[in-house]
Order: C-alpha cells, then sequence, then structure tokens
C-alpha cells in the first residue's frame, strides 16, 4: 500500500515538451558549459574542410586562367585579386560552419558557445603556432597571404591588410557559431518527436 498521499502523486510526463519544461534549467546548468574535446574535433573539422574549399577555389580559378596554381597569383585582371578574396572567404565560411555544426552536433546543448570554442582554439593553436615557428626560426615575419593563403596581389594586401584579417576573424567566428547553433538544432528536432511513454 502506497504512503503517498494522493494531493502528493505526481503524473508521469507524456511527452518530452512536458519533461523538459522541468529539466531545462539543470540540463542548462550541468550540461551547457563548453565541451573543449568537441569543440577541437569541430576545428579540426573547419580546418580540413577549408582546405580542401580553398583548393577547389584556386584549382578552379587556375582553370579559368584567373589564378596561377602555383603561387594563387591573380591573373591580368585586377579585380580578380579581390574577387578570389572573396571566394576564400566564403569557403573560410563555410568550412568553419561545418566545424561549429560537429561541435554543436557532438556537444548536444549550448551550440553558440560550441562554435565559440572552435574559434577559440584556432586562435590558440595559431598562436601557439607562430610562436614555435618563430622561435625555431623556420618562420621570419610571415606575411599575411601566406598564413591564410588568399589570392590577393600584394598592393592590394598591403592596403587592405588589417581590415582582411578583421574580416577573417569575423567570417570565422560568425560560421563557427552558426554551425554550432545547427548542430544543436537537431538534437532539438529529435527531442521535440521524443515520447516518454507512461508508467
Amino acid at each position: 500500500m502506497s504512503t503517498v498521499p494522493e494531493a502528493e502523486r505526481t503524473e508521469p510526463f507524456h511527452t518530452f515538451t512536458q519533461a523538459r519544461t522541468n529539466l531545462a534549467p539543470e540540463q542548462a546548468r550541468h550540461l551547457g558549459r563548453i565541451r573543449w574535446g568537441s569543440a577541437f574535433f569541430g576545428w579540426v573539422t573547419a580546418i580540413g574542410t577549408t582546405a580542401l574549399l580553398g583548393a577547389i577555389v584556386t584549382a578552379g580559378g587556375a582553370a579559368l586562367g584567373l589564378l596561377n596554381p602555383m603561387t594563387a597569383a591573380p591573373g591580368p585582371a585586377p579585380a580578380m585579386g579581390v574577387a578570389g578574396a572573396v571566394l576564400m572567404l566564403v569557403a573560410i565560411f563555410v568550412g568553419y560552419y561545418c566545424g561549429g555544426y560537429v561541435a554543436g552536433r557532438m556537444a548536444r546543448f549550448a551550440g553558440a558557445r560550441q562554435g565559440v570554442a572552435v574559434w577559440l582554439w584556432t586562435l590558440f593553436l595559431a598562436v601557439i603556432g607562430a610562436v614555435i615557428a618563430t622561435v625555431s626560426g623556420v618562420v621570419s615575419g610571415p606575411r599575411l597571404d601566406e598564413l591564410i593563403r588568399l589570392p590577393m596581389s600584394g598592393g592590394v594586401l598591403s592596403a587592405g591588410a588589417a581590415t582582411l584579417a578583421v574580416a577573417v576573424l569575423v567570417v570565422t567566428l560568425v560560421g563557427a557559431v552558426l554551425g554550432g547553433l545547427a548542430g544543436m538544432r537537431y538534437h532539438r528536432k529529435v527531442d521535440r518527436d521524443l515520447v516518454v511513454p507512461a508508467a
């Protein structure tokens, strides 16, 4: 015989929506933090995808005679340097969107935070790599176009180096955050369709 008074008994949750209403604060507190492991694998995905898309853009430009495949230098038309840079920024955005998606999908919660973590991994490893290269003497004053491989002429790069660097930072951050939100959204779709059977 049950010792729980009728007034204190609770009905089981019949849908995930009802359960989530009660569990959301607890989930956010325990599961909503940054998952650095997931973010690292997101960063690996972002770098790999960006490199692949960058190679495709370079190969496409070379096939059309717009770029030199050996130097990634723009062809005769001056505007092709800017067009190539825009295409590479798009490739970078897509790459980091994919990386953010992987991190958000793996972590399940706090997709935007996972995207930011992917971006922070990029900054951290870029700084570490630059320091190691400088200390070891492998690289001495690397040019911006060598680091991010944007097909721009020297004059355009010199004039817009700061703007270009900021653009790359913004594009990578926005792409990673949007990707993280998209990866988390997959789990929310599954959660909405989940039905918890009554006891």
